[in-house]
């Protein structure tokens, strides 16, 4: 068999590459990663049959595990240490998310796409508060398309999976059908947190990229294309200091 082609750099990934790099990712910290599949299944089993109000209050009681479980995949993916920032950051941004996800999951995934990745912008890059969250929203407007794409195909790949793989496990009866889905979050829902951890690293690699493209556009002159000299004059040659002879007019060498 052939081997497969390398993948794309972070800046030219497609949505199918991170989700298949989160994948990667997993299954190479498997037990590390497990956890993060807790906040999920634990909030699924408890509003499980009940009006969306209480399942949004519900999301809302467990905000510290599904925040942990962020900040834990961001430590995991990018190598990096959780810090005050990160968790106040991850707190604020998580908030709306319940009575966003009443409505409707995609307008939930549209605010995470917007401002969630200020929380790894603060652990990555130790910025303040407010740095952080203003990165957070520059990074997620670099390409939005592409994160919220890949949120949305991280949702549709895990819901799918564990709707099957708890179809497979669930016996007869209520309790069994609901350990059969718990078990199915615990183990696929962690793939949500890595692949938002690593939609950092495209992001910032699309917005290197932008400002690259950016800074060779203004180094080069609209009208002729040469790249122009970095100073007051915009490349035109300095004139010819007067020569201390007190002539009228100036000599220059031809």
């Amino acid at each position: 068999m052939r081997d497969l082609p390398p993948p794309l750099p972070p800046e030219r990934r497609t949505v199918g590459q991170l989700v298949a790099e989160a994948i990667r990712s997993y299954g190479q910290s498997f037990w590390r990663c497990l956890p993060l599949g807790i906040p999920l299944g634990v909030a699924d089993q408890l509003s499980v049959h009940h009006t969306g109000v209480v399942q949004a209050l519900i999301y809302w009681a467990t905000t510290p595990l599904f925040v942990a479980a962020y900040v834990w995949a961001c430590a995991l993916v990018l190598g990096a240490r959780p810090n005050r920032t990160a968790v106040l950051l991850a707190i604020l941004i998580w908030i709306p998310f319940p009575a966003l996800r009443a409505f409707f999951i995609l307008p939930g995934l549209a605010w995470f796409a917007l401002l969630g990745l200020a929380v790894p912008a603060a652990m990555v890059e130790r910025t303040p508060f407010r740095e952080s969250l203003v990165r957070g929203r520059r990074l997620g407007l670099t390409d939005y398309l592409h994160a919220l794409a890949s949120l949305a195909a991280l949702v549709v790949v895990v819901g799918l999976a564990a709707n099957v793989l708890s179809a497979l496990l669930h016996s007869q009866g209520d309790a069994g059908q609901r350990v059969a889905v718990f078990l199915s979050e615990l183990v696929l829902s962690p793939l949500l947190y890595l692949g938002g951890a690593l939609l950092y690293v495209d992001q910032s690699a699309r917005d290197r990229a932008a400002a690259a493209r950016r800074g060779r556009a203004t180094s080069v002159s609209p009208s002729a294309g040469d790249p122009l000299v970095s100073r007051g004059d915009a490349g035109v040659h300095p004139p010819v200091d007067v020569e201390p002879a007190r002539r009228p007019d100036t000599q220059v060498e031809s």
